[in-house]
């Protein structure tokens, strides 16, 4: 989990994860989509990732799309309750 205070941008991309809105492309730098659009935010899309805050929902093969779920870490960083 970071340390460092989320920008607002991060956290907007944490609520849309957090909504079911979000889908992660497998690789070695995750690309981000948000309502079917590629997020024009990849480096804090991947921060959030690296930073253990959003997940895919289960492995993929490389190239393909998967739903994108928050960790309890990133649950957390939305003052969500992680268990819910």
């Amino acid at each position: 989990m970071t340390t460092t205070p989320l920008s607002g941008r991060a956290l907007a991309l944490l609520r849309a994860v957090a909504a079911g809105r979000a889908e992660l492309g497998a690789g070695r730098e995750p690309d981000l989509r948000i309502d079917g659009l590629l997020c024009s935010d990849q480096p804090t899309a991947h921060a959030l990732t690296h930073a253990g805050l959003v997940r895919p929902v289960r492995e993929v093969a490389p190239g393909q799309w998967v739903p994108a779920e928050l960790t309890p870490a990133g649950a957390q960083a939305l003052g969500l309750d992680p268990a819910a």
